[in-house]
């Protein structure tokens, strides 16, 4: 049998979840990869068969996306050209994990994809949504990479083809300690405007993985250093705490850790909300940004913050093997 995944590229969560997920589709036959877009930092160890430009949200630094960057490095041009020339019809199955080109390739091609992602469960009606409706980014969601079926991943997967979040081999065997520190990731934010903020709590080690420096600094109690997926479990298994982005991957392994958890949804993304808002169901605290208005909440969470308990089991095989046995060689 001939499989086509395809990955979105942009963040590293997608590209996280495949290690684990890779392995389990080679058990069914040959696994061709496809990777498009230019924000991730996380390199697999599998070779890629397709490496695309995609359509890629461009982070900002002040707290969001950037939604100019986004507009102006879309370059629809090449995107068409990618779908209209990607071999869609010539795998048993094709997997999308929210990846546009393969998704629209199949569209256009009468081809079915099924959409295995946190995106195809993050709109279902049983999970809460924000105060306000970004309808913009509601139709972005729906229409992004579009699908024939949908397996998706939530904080609590309590849906029927909705399960509970891939936790990566790597997170699930890793030795769980408190060494005191607080492990940050909020790519969205510049390096200095972190260290304006987090300098507010000079008692605190601040351990910071950012997309905007390329060598380890250290600024009295911060330590900014790029990102490095074997360096960042590290930091999450040994921390107090974790303060992230409202993204997927990085917020259900820390809950998966049991660490205590704080994040802040990025402007202009309307997935981040609607797992803000998720994510506030279950207990955990959840901050509109940096700005020093927010300091006491943050100073709150430091200091009386608690750990939120879930059941992430491992059923990625399982997950698996049931798409293969219902969607191999599905076409229309």
């Amino acid at each position: 049998m001939k499989i086509l995944y395809a990955i979105q590229g942009t963040g590293n969560g997608h590209l996280s979840r495949a290690m684990d997920i890779i392995p389990c589709l080679q058990k069914h036959g040959q696994v061709d990869i496809l990777i498009s877009g230019i924000q991730g930092d996380i390199k697999l160890s599998f070779p890629i068969k397709y490496q695309l430009r995609g359509m890629s949200f461009i982070f900002g630094k002040k707290g969001g996306v950037n939604l100019w960057k986004t507009l102006a490095k879309a370059h629809l041009r090449k995107f068409v050209k990618d779908y209209n020339s990607l071999p869609v019809e010539e795998y048993n199955l094709v997997i999308s994990d929210f990846e546009p080109v393969s998704a629209w390739a199949c569209y256009f091609k009468n081809k079915a994809c099924v959409a295995l992602s946190h995106q195809a469960a993050v709109l279902n009606s049983n999970y809460a949504i924000p105060d306000s409706v970004d309808r913009i980014g509601k139709l972005i969601l729906e229409q992004y990479a579009p699908a024939s079926f949908k397996y998706g991943f939530h904080f609590s997967g309590d849906n029927e083809n909705i399960y509970t979040p891939v936790i990566r081999q790597q997170v699930r065997q890793h030795q769980i300690t408190d060494e005191g520190h607080y492990t940050v990731y909020l790519p969205s934010y510049d390096d200095k405007l972190l260290i304006k903020r987090l300098s507010v709590f000079p008692d605190i080690k601040w351990q910071v993985f950012s997309k905007h420096n390329y060598r380890k600094t250290v600024y009295r109690n911060i330590t900014i250093q790029p990102i490095n997926n074997e360096k960042f479990t590290e930091s999450m298994a040994s921390s107090s705490g974790v303060l992230c982005g409202a993204g997927f991957e990085t917020p259900a392994e820390a809950l998966f850790l049991k660490k205590k958890l704080l994040v802040i949804p990025m402007k202009n993304q309307y997935e981040q909300h609607l797992n803000a808002a998720a994510l506030k169901d279950l207990g955990v605290p959840v901050i509109k940004s940096l700005k020093p208005k927010h300091e006491e909440a943050l100073n709150n969470w430091l200091n009386n913050g608690v750990t939120i308990p879930v059941n992430y089991p491992d059923i990625t095989q399982e997950i698996i093997d049931e798409i293969v046995k219902n969607h191999a060689s599905t076409g229309y």
